[in-house]
């Protein structure tokens, strides 16, 4: 006779960026065992493909395109199925700022951390009296590189890259120019001939994009001086 099947929980959430409310499950050990082995690996295609493995496993609602989530909505599915996956607390370490050296550890309920978004984001920028640009947040593949990459090279042509990938479309009153119509070398090349006041729209843009966010008081035992920490981005949580 075959061993009974275990039965897993399903949780319901609401997506920060519509507002779509999506079924999940916790992880099974085996793809636990499959992230904690691609991150061993330290191979950036091993850790991406499992990553997305393991999210769209997860996700049990049908019609939800993983690939095409912001990125926060990425990170806050994330949260939630590790949360209820391993405990639905985490355990960080936060340095002093007076200081800058007492490591301080706190206890956080992760029903606690929310997407907020700062005061002014718009995805719609204005270039000059005639252009205007349209932005998408970044996806899941740069979740990925965020979060699990192995590598800190961020430079500038892979700034140039991110930020290119992120524009939908350029317009006017006349006509649309869909990004995905054109090669990224041409954006690129458009994001070039930018001044700079129009290239600090954009990162306007990213600076103020919804993310997660979190804040604590805490006391350095050795000063006594109290502090209050905003904690922003996935890492923070898992650091």
């Amino acid at each position: 006779m075959p061993l009974p099947k275990i039965a897993t929980p399903t949780y319901e959430l609401v997506l920060p960026s519509t507002k779509q409310t999506i079924k999940y499950r916790p992880f099974l050990v085996k793809e636990e065992k499959l992230l904690v082995l691609a991150l061993e690996s330290e191979d950036n295609k091993q850790i991406t493909n499992a990553v997305k493995a393991v999210i769209k496993s997860c996700v049990t609602s049908r019609g939800v395109k993983v690939e095409q989530l912001p990125t926060f909505d990425i990170e806050y599915l994330f949260l939630n199925i590790r949360g209820k996956s391993v405990g639905e607390e985490v355990e960080v370490n936060i340095t002093a700022p007076d200081d800058g050296e007492t490591q301080i550890p706190i206890t956080i309920s992760l029903d606690e951390i929310e997407v907020v978004e700062s005061e002014g984001h718009n995805k719609q920028i204005k270039l000059d009296d005639e252009l205007m640009m349209e932005m998408r947040y970044p996806s899941l593949d740069q979740f990925i590189k965020n979060n699990f990459s192995m590598s800190d090279d961020m430079n500038i042509e892979k700034s140039f890259e991110l930020v290119a990938s992120c524009i939908d479309k350029i317009y006017n009153e006349d006509e649309v120019w869909s990004t995905s119509d054109v090669s990224k070398k041409e954006v690129v090349e458009f994001l070039e001939g930018m001044n700079s006041l129009q290239f600090k729209q954009i990162e306007k843009f990213f600076e103020t994009m919804p993310k997660l966010s979190h804040t604590v008081e805490v006391v350095n035992p050795k000063t006594k001086e109290k502090s209050t920490i905003v904690l922003e981005g996935l890492s923070s949580f898992f650091a």
